[in-house]
């Protein structure tokens, strides 16, 4: 199965392990699935981290990269056809822009979205599947 993570789920695999659900730890070690990143998480992390609303405990973005290859994880090959295509995706109650595009990437991939963020189920009739 491919997944791809969300920002919350990324820095909690990273930093905050007990913060994941059984399923998705036991998701994201089995060695049959591929989990994916998104280039637009990193952007969210460094955004954040530079208004200093986020801790990366003693590291700093641009070392992200790096631990997230360390950890098996793969990044998502955008093309500039997926970024042409966001205006498909229905504005919704969700405004967030780095979460509408990971949905919007999920959709596109037909990745499994791991996420908590149960508002985004919105856009299930899109194709969206969401796992936590």
């Amino acid at each position: 199965m491919n997944y791809l993570l969300d920002t919350h789920a990324i820095l909690w695999v990273l930093f905050q392990p007990e913060n994941l659900s059984y399923t998705v730890e036991s998701e994201i070690l089995n060695q049959r699935n591929r989990i994916f990143i998104s280039s637009i998480s990193l952007w969210e992390i460094s955004l954040k981290f530079s208004l200093r609303k986020m801790d990366l405990q003693g590291i700093t973005p641009e070392q992200l990269p790096k631990k997230i290859r360390e950890a098996g994880f793969e990044f998502i090959e955008d093309s500039p056809e997926i970024f042409a295509n966001y205006y498909k995706l229905p504005t919704g109650k969700h405004t967030d822009p780095f979460d509408r595009f990971l949905v919007w990437q999920a959709v596109s991939f037909d990745f499994v979205f791991i996420t908590k963020d149960r508002y985004l189920k919105e856009y299930n009739p899109l194709g969206l599947r969401l796992f936590w």
